[in-house]
């Protein structure tokens, strides 16, 4: 491709006198080992090719085949060029599938707001699944908390959100129950007690909190009013810290399986509201309006927690 200056100043590109077609024709005779093969398996005549790749040599001034036997093979340069433009041929066939899709009413990005609550296996396989199925639609993933999705959703910077909080004014789908576990390291301070504990106990120590991602409307959930409270902005940050012994928490169960199995933090032995269950749901900021792409990553979204909660025996809100 050469660049050119016009008299008005302006770039003009002229275009490479070699076609993609001729590139694809080239590529056939060298999977398909020669001009016959190739011919028939691309419904092209022999000498279409054969007059196709001759014109390429011709233009580019360099032999990329030649002959062995009845065969033909690359050269050297010729090895080079096609590697090239293999590229070019995928690019192309990738650009046209994008065009058919976006012809067909796919959108060119899903915009999705998932409680940091929701299972991170779950999220990470549907996530993995649409990329199988929608490799060229972009994803803007928001990792929210509380009322962080739902006012996404009202404001409609969202497709899809997945949320254990209802949003006023859309039906949303039962999709999982979160089970939250009050837990602390096994040395600190509450499990030294050795006895029951109940909301004085805790009123006394260190609660560690995730701040709610909504810009407008923002509520405490779970604060306890203890007299020591960290907030922090990521579910992942509230563990580390747990870790630590830096305080106590409810964390959802799936985030803490291999730390409650290892004994690296111990439930509080509460005497009431250790455990809570939430319930999440998926919810469309309009169903009827949404594409092809937004409908996928929902399913993959169900399916995916389907998955994860047989093989962790999650409790599911899947309606028989």
């Amino acid at each position: 491709m050469k660049r050119n200056v016009s008299l008005y100043g302006v770039e003009e590109i002229e275009m490479s006198r070699v076609t993609l077609a001729q590139w694809q024709m080239l590529a056939a005779v060298v999977d398909h080992g020669g001009f016959a093969r190739a011919a028939e398996a691309i419904h092209k005549s022999p000498s279409t090719l054969n007059h196709a790749v001759h014109k390429l040599e011709e233009q580019l001034g360099i032999q990329v085949l030649e002959p062995v036997g009845r065969q033909v093979r690359l050269t050297e340069a010729g090895e080079l060029l096609l590697r090239r433009a293999r590229q070019l041929i995928e690019s192309a066939a990738s650009l046209e599938d994008v065009a058919s899709r976006l012809a067909a009413g796919l959108e060119a990005e899903v915009v999705v707001a998932i409680d940091q609550i929701f299972p991170a296996a779950a999220q990470a396989k549907a996530l993995e699944r649409f990329s199988n199925t929608y490799p060229q639609v972009r994803v803007q993933l928001h990792e929210s908390v509380l009322n962080g999705g739902t006012e996404m959703l009202y404001d409609g910077r969202a497709d899809l959100v997945v949320s254990g909080i209802e949003a006023q004014g859309f039906l949303g789908e039962p999709l999982v129950s979160v089970r939250f576990v009050a837990v602390a390291h096994p040395r600190h301070a509450l499990h030294q007690l050795g006895r029951s504990l109940d909301l004085r106990d805790l009123a006394q120590h260190r609660q560690l909190v995730v701040r709610d991602s909504a810009l407008r409307q923002s509520t405490n959930a779970g604060w306890l009013k203890a007299e020591q409270r960290w907030t922090v902005g990521h579910v992942s940050t509230s563990l580390d810290m747990l870790r630590r012994g830096l305080g106590f928490a409810w964390i959802p169960e799936t985030r803490i399986a291999d730390e409650l199995a290892s004994g690296q933090l111990k439930p509080l032995p509460l005497s009431a509201g250790g455990i809570r269950e939430v319930p999440v749901q998926l919810i469309f900021r309009d169903r009827d309006r949404a594409g092809p792409a937004a409908h996928a990553m929902a399913a993959a979204l169900k399916s995916a927690v389907k998955e994860v909660c047989e093989q962790r025996s999650i409790p599911s809100n899947e309606q028989p």
